[in-house]
């Protein structure tokens, strides 16, 4: 893609507007045990600022399909037009459990892509394999077992299986992995919520993460290599299908071999452009501050193109947002 293709810089602001609204939106629901209306209120504020971007957007992963979603749902037309053509990936609230209950690492998310540059893919699950930049091309295999890919890691970066640690998401599903990932000398951490951030961890060294590993949801996939594809790095994955009714949905949306293993490029490719804004405070983000009418945010945006990562302090006063009505 050339640079005449690529997607307008002031998007990025824009993706951050879009998921500063959303954390702030969620943040006063924090802590109150109602998941649902804490990702409703993020959803609510994300699709308003994102409907004041001067683009002819597109939702490809959003907070579900159509019939399931009352907003941000796939195939929904958001932005204001008179612009480019724009695929957008949505997690107004990506860790609703987390934030629900208080807990770490919660945070919005937003992507934003050429048309077609982003895998279209349906709300079900993705067997993902993850790490950070630097590191032999094809060094990963998610075909092969879990002790096996931690090995070969410990190899390429010339240290021990001890001094590896893999992050996974802490379901009964992974008990198997997680006793063949320490079976082979790695250490674990642990997540109740939140692979979006678990897999943008490997390639932030101040992390500690290494690894991620596991299944989790294919929006969250697709919205964690468009993180990747901002700052290098490696992804395999696989969706996960439960059923028929999945395998049919998958079909609608033009996936044919429901048994390929994506690349990287095959999920995110082209220019694109994340942006992501802390709702709690966690391993790479600190979440939402409120004095009175002021919110403070901390927020990463970054884009393919030029490589940039910027991480952003913003502080806004809530009487004069055009994005937050209620809060």
């Amino acid at each position: 893609m050339t640079e005449q293709d690529s997607l307008d810089r002031h998007l990025t602001i824009e993706a951050l507007r879009a998921s500063e609204a959303a954390a702030i939106a969620a943040a006063e629901l924090v802590g109150k045990g109602d998941e649902r209306q804490a990702d409703r209120v993020a959803a609510e504020a994300m699709r308003k600022a994102l409907n004041r971007v001067a683009v002819d957007g597109t939702v490809v992963i959003g907070e579900g399909e159509r019939d399931d979603a009352p907003m941000l749902f796939i195939g929904e037309k958001v932005g204001s037009g008179g612009g480019p053509n724009v695929d957008i990936a949505v997690d107004p609230l990506e860790g609703a459990t987390i934030a629900a209950t208080g807990g770490a690492n919660a945070m919005s998310v937003v992507a934003f892509s050429e048309p077609g540059g982003l895998l279209h893919a349906p709300d079900v699950y993705m067997d993902k394999l993850a790490v950070g930049g630097g590191l032999p091309v094809g060094l990963i295999d998610l075909g092969e077992a879990p002790a096996d890919v931690i090995r070969s890691l410990a190899g390429a970066r010339g240290v021990d299986t001890s001094d590896i640690v893999a992050c996974i998401l802490n379901r009964p599903r992974h008990e198997e992995t997680i006793a063949e990932v320490r079976e082979a000398g790695a250490r674990i951490r642990l997540i109740p919520d939140g692979d979006v951030a678990g897999v943008i961890a490997t390639s932030t060294p101040a992390s500690g993460i290494d690894i991620y590993l596991g299944i989790g949801g294919a929006p969250q996939g697709i919205l964690a290599a468009a993180a990747l594809r901002c700052v290098g790095g490696q992804m395999q994955a696989r969706l996960v299908f439960r059923g028929d009714d999945e395998r049919s949905r998958a079909h609608a949306l033009g996936i044919e071999d429901l048994n390929r293993r994506y690349e990287l490029d095959d999920l995110a490719r082209g220019d694109v452009i994340f942006a992501a804004t802390g709702v709690t405070d966690g391993n790479m983000l600190d979440g939402v501050r409120r004095e009175g009418s002021l919110a403070t945010t901390h927020s990463l945006v970054m884009r393919s193109r030029t490589g940039t990562m910027r991480w952003v302090r913003s502080r806004r006063d809530l009487t004069k947002s055009p994005f937050i009505d209620d809060v």
